[in-house]
């Protein structure tokens, strides 16, 4: 499992330019609590039964608490065969350079 990041400034970047699907892959809960601008939430024991929902021509940034979560969600899109997949990990990451 890869537990590579990219940086905050990437994922805005992405997000802003490449038009890439952010999604917070922590619980409801957390999610209600905060997240990143137009974030959308599916916690990853749903992931694999609703990854459908992401479009798979375009970059997916995920994140989470710490980057466990996102490090495993990023290894679960790529195995259902999204190409494009950058784990930011902490949502605090986010909104640092």
């Amino acid at each position: 499992m890869s537990m590579h990041f990219i940086s905050g400034s990437q994922a805005r970047s992405l997000v802003e330019d490449a038009q890439a699907q952010l999604v917070d892959v922590r619980s409801t809960e957390e999610f209600g609590r905060g997240a990143a601008p137009g974030a959308i939430n599916i916690p990853l024991h749903v992931l694999p039964v609703h990854a459908a929902q992401l479009d798979r021509e375009r970059p997916v940034v995920v994140y989470c608490l710490s980057g466990g979560r996102s490090a495993q969600a990023k290894a679960l899109l790529h195995r259902l065969g999204f190409e494009s997949v950058h784990n930011l990990g902490s949502l605090q990451q986010y909104f640092s350079s």
